[in-house]
């Protein structure tokens, strides 16, 4: 086989379909668009999702859910051996090109070896991952995680409905007043 003999696989290149050029290539006339409608005219086509004027299906399905803006970064245990430093943090790892800079956590898991002593501080771990490197001769310091915080604890019978009990309550008391106050200016 040489350059010159080289040519594609049998039916891997088809001919190029040329629409319009007379009946006997089955596709003259119209060419392949049948008979009237805006289909058939040049520029007939309209935007892409056009219904016809209906609330197109894009429109209609509501909207759900959120982009997370979250990223976390996966980090191999073989990853770690070919790093440089010792003690490694998120910053080490987007430093050394590991993780994407725009990483907001990452996690180490098992995959690869280990052989070199490593201190991990501020990374996640999975338990295989920690054994392995603890194994090796290194330590893992986990972020503590912040447990959300309780929320208050409402009066009892602080529901919207005597919020509203209570706020007709007010309204009645103030009216007297005024009446009151007018009655004594009058009277």
């Amino acid at each position: 086989m040489e350059l010159n003999t080289l040519k594609p696989g049998p039916g891997s290149k088809r001919p190029r379909r040329r629409v319009g050029r007379g009946i006997g290539s089955g596709l003259g006339k119209t060419a392949g668009r049948g008979h009237k409608g805006q289909k058939s005219r040049s520029g007939g086509f309209h935007k892409v999702g056009f219904e016809g004027g209906q609330m197109p299906l894009q429109r209609r399905v509501p909207k759900r859910g959120f982009t997370s803006m979250k990223v976390v970064g996966e980090v191999l245990l073989s990853d770690l051996e070919r790093m440089k430093a010792d003690t490694i943090d998120l910053e080490a790892l987007k430093r050394e090109g590991v993780v994407p800079h725009l990483a907001t956590a990452a996690k180490v898991i098992l995959s690869g070896a280990l052989t070199r002593k490593v201190h991990l501080s501020g990374v996640r771990v999975s338990k295989g991952a920690k054994a392995a490197i603890e194994t090796a001769g290194g330590s893992v310091v986990v972020p503590e995680v912040q447990p959300a915080p309780a929320p208050a604890p409402q009066k009892a019978g602080s529901t919207a409905k005597d919020k509203k009990e209570e706020k007709d309550a007010k309204d009645t008391k103030d009216k007297k007043e005024k009446k009151d106050a007018k009655d004594k200016k009058d009277g």
